[in-house]
């Protein structure tokens, strides 16, 4: 049985991921109507590993025996002034849902809930991993500067690495 404390803590992981995956579809559509169809792809994909992840917290609270609840959502934004602001949103939001796994971490430890622990490990590295995967496009953006030849050969790149997770999931299903 998990305790409340760290069933509401993921309860509210559950709405951080779903929110995730809202925001970066919001993102993906703006890109999509911009002309950044590689960008678009490469946040379609970012939406559905986040639906992912939402689904991974659901399933395993309610096999703790839990009870996984959605809770309201604020609507996403839609707007950005170019491609670098909506990728300087999405580092801001992949460093808050850091910070929010490293805060469900702490619950579970104060809890002695060591299985819930263990089982965050694999969203601690995957955290490592994403903002990893951000800091390196937002560094070759700024590169690019607001050129409009190299903004395409950024998009291209955006749409090989959502090509390489479509591959990835494959692999790993």
């Amino acid at each position: 049985m998990i305790k409340e404390a760290v069933e509401k803590a993921i309860i509210n992981q559950i709405k951080n991921e779903e929110h995730s995956s809202r925001l970066y579809l919001s993102m993906a559509s703006w890109c999509q109507v911009k002309g950044y169809p590689g960008a678009a792809a490469f946040l379609f994909k970012q939406t559905d590993e986040e639906r992912m992840h939402q689904l991974k917290f659901v399933h395993y609270l309610n096999d703790r025996d839990g009870y996984s609840q959605l809770l309201a959502l604020d609507n996403p934004t839609a707007e950005y002034s170019s491609l670098l602001d909506v990728f300087e949103k999405v580092m801001i939001h992949e460093e808050f849902i850091t910070a929010s796994i490293n805060d469900l971490y702490e619950v579970a430890l104060n809890n002695k809930d060591y299985t819930t622990g263990n089982f965050l490990q694999w969203y601690i590295n995957e955290q490592i991993e994403e903002e990893r995967t951000m800091h390196g496009i937002l560094d070759k953006m700024k590169l690019a500067g607001n050129e409009a030849g190299g903004l395409f050969h950024i998009d291209k790149e955006l749409s090989a690495l959502a090509a390489a997770k479509v591959v990835a999931t494959l692999v790993t299903e």
